[in-house]
């Protein structure tokens, strides 16, 4: 593939999904709904013109935004430190039209850290050694791009969506991550728990991408008892087991 071309179609596909979710109708039972495709565009836009990979072996799928990870910088489990100084990421961040007072975007003054994507984007540091490398045959993406709040500001993930919001929501999500699928053409996508390896099974098997495989690897958040004990280890001997690495 020339210089760039996935990277590009990889930011057309972006547009293309902060489109389709923004025809969405979440109200009134969602009060609160964050898309940092449109406010932290700059640094999404970034990410995937650096970080898309000419060769990709693995694809890591998220489920959607963390409130102090990607909500704050654009980036899929963005941790603050890890994206500004890893992987070098600066790119100016906005607000979103409706801002909750519980959980303002400080983009990288955020002093709040995400677990999950310190743990996730940590081991994959401590791996590849510079993000350049990491990139050569890897990507982190998630399958939701947007945030979702109850009024209290109590994060709300999309599986615990009513099925009449979710159903639109995933038709949009799975065209997208059918998208990312023909662009990279990776050997593995590996969902980042139990609801992103089901999309990515749903996705793989409507494309009929036989030379797909699916994987899933232990979701690193704090609220899992087993992800707070060596998550680096137990993950790095998931994948060793399945072949990834």
């Amino acid at each position: 593939m020339p210089a760039n071309s996935a990277s590009q179609r990889m930011i057309s596909a972006a547009r293309r999904l902060q489109r389709g979710v923004d025809r969405l109708d979440f109200s009134p039972r969602v009060p609160w709904v964050y898309n940092p495709l449109q406010y932290a565009w700059a640094a999404h836009r970034e990410y995937l013109q650096r970080y898309t990979p000419r060769d990709c072996r693995v694809v890591f799928l998220g489920m959607n935004p963390g409130p102090w990870g990607m909500a704050q910088c654009g980036v899929p489990f963005g941790e603050i430190h890890l994206v500004r100084n890893w992987l070098g990421i600066t790119a100016p961040i906005g607000k979103p039209p409706r801002e909750h007072p519980k959980r303002p975007v400080l983009g990288w003054e955020c002093p709040r850290s995400e677990v999950s994507g310190k743990r996730l984007w940590g081991l994959l540091a401590e791996r590849f050694g510079t993000a350049e490398q990491f990139a050569q045959t890897h990507f982190v993406a998630n399958y939701c791009p947007l945030v979702f709040m109850e009024e209290t500001a109590r994060n709300l993930t999309p599986d615990k969506l009513p099925a009449e919001l979710r159903q639109p929501l995933d038709a949009v999500c799975d065209h997208h991550l059918a998208d990312i699928l023909r662009i990279l053409q990776p050997e593995w996508v590996i969902g980042v728990g139990g609801f992103a390896e089901q999309a990515a099974r749903r996705v793989v098997t409507h494309m009929e991408l036989s030379d797909a495989n699916v994987g899933r690897i232990l979701h690193p958040s704090p609220a899992s008892p087993a992800a707070n004990r060596n998550w680096s280890g137990t993950v790095t001997d998931q994948l060793q087991q399945l072949g990834v690495w």
